[in-house]
């Protein structure tokens, strides 16, 4: 063999080497984990996505470049949530977050994915976990509090509005277990105030408008939104009608009264969100659900808008606008 030819095939062995060397070092690289995130309406709260995307940076994951996120939003069609649920099991997401009773009850049955929850009630008494300190199962996450809030939520409604007797309670009846607990918390607590509750349910758009125009015939004193997914995504139109009619309204989360609401107290959504991404990071990197004990949020917040006060008339007592967290002007 000559050496030319013998350069010509080291040359040829060389190129093909090279040509070979990024689809080994390809090879090599781990595959970036897929998280599903599921929701049962449309997130209309930047603070929840943004509250978990800092969660996950905190345990060192960045969307699209060491971790990839599916969302999938139900629209408050209660009834798609194991339809999606199956569709992200499909996709062998490595953890499935999910945010809501519905969605998480949806989830449950999907025994192999760990899933990180937030949930407005106590996950013990939901069926989720055997208790906060061991969960047990597959299952771990954030109880938010928002329906254990219902009592004192009804208190400083009370306390501004003081001659209230008659309050409107708005539920979802679709997504039955949050609506029949609030219902469940409201009613002694009611009676203990001396008030009369009025239950107003709507799971659409139209029905809330129906709701509001029974106000016409009812006259409720007031009026109590229950913190669940559906009348967050229709937090503008419940704003505006509340305005409208001119009743007193107090609401779970602070972008309510951000929004023209009157008053919200409630968890801080981005911390509860926050604890949510952390969980799920720490899930990425091995730990298992049930060795991470359930968070409670403990920050909350009232938020009183004294401009809509003054708008129906009310004088916002000085003992209340001093313990607000904030007061919009």
């Amino acid at each position: 063999m000559t050496a030319k030819m013998k350069r010509r095939e080291f040359i040829t062995l060389l190129g093909g080497a090279a040509a070979a060397w990024p689809l080994a070092a390809g090879a090599q690289q781990p595959t970036m984990p897929v998280v599903g995130f599921l929701h049962s309406a449309s997130d209309t709260l930047p603070d929840r996505l943004r509250g978990f995307h800092q969660g996950l940076k905190d345990t060192g994951y960045v969307e699209g470049e060491n971790v990839a996120i599916v969302y999938r939003w139900a629209e408050n069609e209660i009834d798609r949530l194991p339809e999606l649920v199956a569709e992200l099991s499909r996709r062998q997401v490595a953890v499935l977050v999910t945010i809501g009773n519905a969605t998480t009850l949806a989830a449950k049955a999907t025994t192999t994915i760990p899933i990180v929850f937030n949930v407005n009630e106590d996950p013990v008494r939901l069926g989720l976990v055997a208790s906060l300190a061991r969960p047990g199962g597959s299952l771990t996450g954030v109880n938010f509090l928002a329906g254990e809030l219902t009592a004192k939520r009804l208190e400083l409604l009370r306390e501004l509005v003081p001659t209230a007797t008659r309050v409107a309670v708005l539920v979802n009846p679709a997504n039955a277990t949050t609506a029949e607990s609030t219902l469940k918390d409201v009613t002694p607590a009611a009676r203990a105030m001396g008030l009369q509750i009025l239950v107003l349910k709507a799971s659409t758009s139209r029905e809330i408008d129906a709701g509001f125009d029974s106000f016409v015939r009812e006259r409720p004193d007031a009026l109590f939104v229950n913190p669940d997914p559906f009348f967050v995504s229709r937090l503008v139109q419940l704003v505006h009608l509340a305005s409208r009619h001119g009743v007193p309204a107090t609401y779970g989360y602070r972008q309510f009264a951000e929004a023209g609401g009157l008053m919200s107290y409630g968890p801080s959504v981005a911390d509860a969100m926050r604890q949510v991404g952390i969980y799920t990071g720490r899930i990425l990197k091995g730990a298992k659900p049930a060795d991470l004990p359930v968070v409670q949020s403990a920050k909350f917040e009232l938020v009183i808008n004294h401009q809509i006060a003054r708008t129906l008339g009310l004088t916002v007592p000085a003992t209340l606008l001093a313990r607000a967290d904030e007061v919009i002007e």
